[in-house]
């Protein structure tokens, strides 16, 4: 399983704007082959900053995703939102049980 977690932050007056543009990736990618998990939250404390979590099934899911129409909209969507810092990461991992 492949994870990618982790933080972009924007221009809090576009919040509306980044917030349609990823319900529409969300719906979109959440419906796709080898897609686990696909999330984004706004941070408690960090006005504009967008927390992202994803869960992949494999590398060519992932890789599919990138290439897919829904990712190339929300990316022209995300050049007006201000972004001021990006920071994901990528997690290869071997096993996934329930901590709590």
């Amino acid at each position: 399983m492949i994870v990618v977690a982790g933080t972009i932050v924007i221009d809090p007056a576009n919040l509306g704007a980044a917030k349609e543009a990823i319900d529409a990736l969300q719906d979109a990618t959440r419906s796709e082959e080898g897609n686990i998990s696909y999330e984004f939250w706004l941070s408690l404390t960090e006005p504009g900053a967008l927390h992202v979590f994803e869960e992949w099934a494999d590398e060519d899911a992932l890789n599919l995703h990138m290439g897919t129409d829904h990712m190339a909209a929300f990316l022209t969507a995300a050049a007006g939102f201000g972004i001021t810092a990006t920071e994901l990461n990528r997690y290869d991992v071997s096993d996934k049980t329930r901590f709590m």
